[in-house]
């Protein structure tokens, strides 16, 4: 059975929203290979709509400059959480209903086939948790306070609760460390 990976970029205060914004000085050359090693060796995308509507903005236009990255970033099969969305449009994509994302999910991890990798912790996040479907949550500390954001901007949840277990950690010359996390036995 294929594992889904979540990996999510936060600051020291809990934000998760807009890391362009704020993790530019720590992304250098050591988490480039460990962002690249992650993406090759998983076979699909996971993603809710926010997340796709960025990335699927974004990610076109960045073959260029980030060269089998971004290649791999588009051609890989997306798989998208989204009562609204109706043309995906961006290369190998299909739309999930979220009445339908739990069986769904539950399917695609159950084929064949390299892991499913899911980038950034929000309402599917917490649907995959609740149900038993994340099997790793990699954090990204990054050592900044990014300031007070809206509660939709932070990793946490009113009503949201869920324990984990390290597993294991890495440690950048940048200060960001990486945590890997599963779920805690019940």
């Amino acid at each position: 059975m294929r594992k889904i990976i979540n990996s999510t970029y936060v600051s020291l205060d809990g934000v998760v929203e807009n890391p362009q914004n704020w993790t530019g000085p720590y992304f250098r050359d050591e988490a480039a290979a460990y962002a690249r090693e992650l993406l090759f060796s998983c076979g699909a995308l996971l993603m809710g709509r926010r997340t796709f509507d960025g990335f699927s903005r974004a990610w076109p236009a960045m073959e260029e400059s980030t060269g089998d990255f971004g290649v791999r970033m588009n051609t890989l099969p997306h798989y998208v959480v989204s009562d609204s969305l109706r043309k995906p449009g961006w290369g190998d994509t299909t739309a999930i209903r979220r009445a339908d994302a739990v069986a769904a999910i539950t399917r695609l991890k159950e084929r064949g086939g390299r892991d499913i990798l899911q980038y950034g912790f929000g309402p599917v996040s917490r649907t995959l948790v609740k149900h038993g479907l994340l099997d790793e949550l990699r954090l990204w500390i990054h050592p900044v306070f990014v300031g007070p954001g809206d509660p939709e901007d932070l990793l946490t949840r009113k009503g949201f609760a869920a324990s984990m277990k390290l597993a294991d950690t890495r440690v950048f010359t940048t200060g960001v460390i990486i945590a890997t996390y599963v779920p805690a036995a019940k």
